[in-house]
């Protein structure tokens, strides 16, 4: 339940909303696929933590496909990432047995 009254205008109900963070986590999305996974880590925590307020009206939810952007992103990274994980640890423990 939204701790706004729902007789208010749409312009006041927005005003007293958390702005949304969908640019910065769009960003920390893309950066995690081409910059290190971890920032992809982040990029998924906060998207889920955000889609959670809009979904509970405390948070604007104008930038929802924004952070859904990003979560796909994020998630997309953390695989990767743990994927080049396992692979490197493959490679490594087979070259230190060589």
């Amino acid at each position: 339940m939204s701790q706004f009254p729902t007789d208010l205008p749409p312009h006041l109900r927005t005003s007293l909303m958390q702005p949304h963070r969908g640019v910065t986590i769009l960003v920390l999305g893309i950066l995690g696929l081409t910059v290190c996974f971890i920032i992809g880590i982040v990029a998924w925590v906060m998207a889920n933590s955000d889609l959670r307020e809009m979904d509970a009206g405390r948070m604007d939810a104008a930038g929802r496909d924004l952070t859904r952007g990003g979560k796909i992103c994020g998630m997309v990274a953390s695989f990767l990432g743990c994927i080049a994980m396992v692979i490197w640890s493959v490679w490594f423990v087979v070259a230190v047995a060589s």
